[in-house]
């Protein structure tokens, strides 16, 4: 019996990134939009084009991390099929 990379395996593990850089984006905008010293004309542009860009920022975030929980039930569940794959196997 020829045992590879599971295909499920990999799949967790490439959630786990994707929902961590989905993190990673959306704390960057939170954080440069903190950082950031506009204006009083550009304050005022900005809070009149999207008054929930934070909220959305902060959704995102939300997402993010259960995209990285999902790809980590993934990515065990994989392994433990794994694991008795080659108990039963063996």
């Amino acid at each position: 019996m020829d045992i590879s990379g599971s295909s499920a395996f990999y799949s967790g593990l490439s959630s786990i990134q994707s929902g961590q850089n989905r993190v990673d984006q959306a704390a960057g905008k939170i954080a440069s939009a903190a950082t950031s010293q506009p204006s009083d004309a550009q304050n005022d542009r900005l809070r009149a084009a999207d008054p929930s860009n934070s909220a959305s920022n902060m959704v995102e975030m939300a997402e993010g991390k259960f995209q990285v929980e999902l790809g980590v039930k993934i990515a065990k569940a994989s392994d433990e099929m794994l694991g008795t794959l080659i108990d039963t196997y063996a």
